[in-house]
C-alpha cells in the first residue's frame, strides 16, 4: 500500500511540473504621497521639518524630496515662523521657542495643495532613571529595562521611548500610557524586542523619554501593532492614523524630551 502511495504522488508531482506557469502579478499603481516629518520640542530650537514624496510598489531608491514647499508653524500664542530651506527635502525654524501647554500648528503648501496639522506640547513629567532587572531563561540572561517616572494625577498622559544600544539607534515603538496605571510611579518594562540584538554586560542603553499627546500616542500605537515589535509579533501592515490633513502620510508632534542612560550590569 505503501508503493502505491509514493507512486501516485510520484505521478501528481511529474503532473503539476508538466503544468508549470509563470504568472505574472499586476501590482495596482499607487499614487505618490506626500511625507511630512516634523518636530518641535521643549529644547532650544532650531526645530526641522522634513518633506518627501512615497513611491510605488515596483519602485527602488530613496524618497524624492520636495524643496519648494512653503513651510511655516505657528502657536496659540499669537508666534509665526517661517521656516528656511535647507535642501534635500529639510526645512528649518529661525526662532520659534518650543514651550510646554502651548498647542503648534503645521502649514504646507506644496504646488496647488495645502497640509495643515495641529499638535499639543503636554507638560513634561520627570525622568528619574532607568532601572534594570534580570532573569535566568534557559541558562541566558535576559534583561528588562523600567524608565522610573512619577505619572501625574490628572489622566490622559502618553510617553514615547527612543531606544540607543550602544550609538546604535534601536528602531522600534516603545509607548506607555497611563490608562491602568494612573498617578504612580511607573513599574511597568518596556516592551523591547530583543531577537536582533542581544544586551550585554558593560552596553550602554540610553532612552529618551517623550511626553506626547493623544494623536501622536495613536500614531505610534498603531504603528507599534503592525511592525515586529507590536504586541503579538505584529499585523498586517497598513498606514497608521496621523495628525496631518489633506491625506498626507507622516507626523507632526510637539513634545518634551529628556534623556538617561544605564550601563547593563
Amino acid at each position: 500500500m505503501k508503493n502505491i502511495v509514493n507512486i501516485l504522488f510520484t505521478g501528481l508531482l511529474f503532473i503539476f511540473m508538466g503544468c508549470e506557469k509563470v504568472i505574472d502579478l499586476n501590482y495596482k499603481s499607487n499614487p505618490s504621497r506626500i511625507i511630512i516629518q516634523g518636530n518641535v520640542t521643549n529644547e532650544a530650537g532650531p526645530y526641522y521639518v522634513k518633506i518627501t514624496k512615497s513611491i510605488g510598489l515596483k519602485d527602488t531608491g530613496s524618497y524624492p524630496t520636495i524643496d519648494d514647499a512653503v513651510v511655516t508653524i505657528s502657536d496659540d500664542a499669537g508666534n509665526n515662523d517661517t521656516l528656511s530651506t535647507l535642501g534635500h527635502g529639510s526645512y528649518r525654524t529661525n526662532h520659534l521657542i518650543g514651550v510646554e501647554g502651548r498647542t503648534y500648528t503645521l502649514k504646507v503648501q506644496a504646488g496647488d495643495q495645502t497640509y495643515t496639522a495641529q499638535s499639543t506640547m503636554p507638560e513634561r513629567v520627570r525622568f528619574d532613571s532607568i532601572k534594570v532587572e534580570t532573569d535566568l531563561i534557559t541558562g541566558e540572561t535576559e534583561y528588562s529595562f523600567i524608565p522610573v517616572y512619577t505619572d501625574p494625577i490628572a489622566k490622559g498622559n502618553n510617553y514615547r521611548f527612543v531606544l540607543w544600544l550602544n550609538d546604535s539607534l534601536i528602531n522600534q515603538q516603545l509607548v506607555q500610557n497611563d490608562e491602568v496605571r494612573n498617578g504612580v510611579l511607573n513599574t511597568v518594562r518596556l516592551e523591547i524586542n530583543d531577537d536582533d540584538f542581544d544586551f550585554k554586560p558593560g552596553d550602554l542603553v540610553t532612552l529618551q523619554m517623550q511626553c506626547i499627546d493623544k494623536n501622536v500616542a495613536l500614531y505610534y500605537r498603531t504603528l507599534a501593532l503592525i511592525s515586529d515589535s507590536g504586541p503579538g509579533g505584529g499585523t498586517t501592515p497598513n498606514n497608521p492614523p496621523n495628525n496631518i490633513s489633506n491625506g498626507a502620510l507622516g507626523l507632526f508632534s510637539a513634545h518634551t524630551v529628556e534623556t538617561k542612560g544605564v550601563k547593563v550590569p
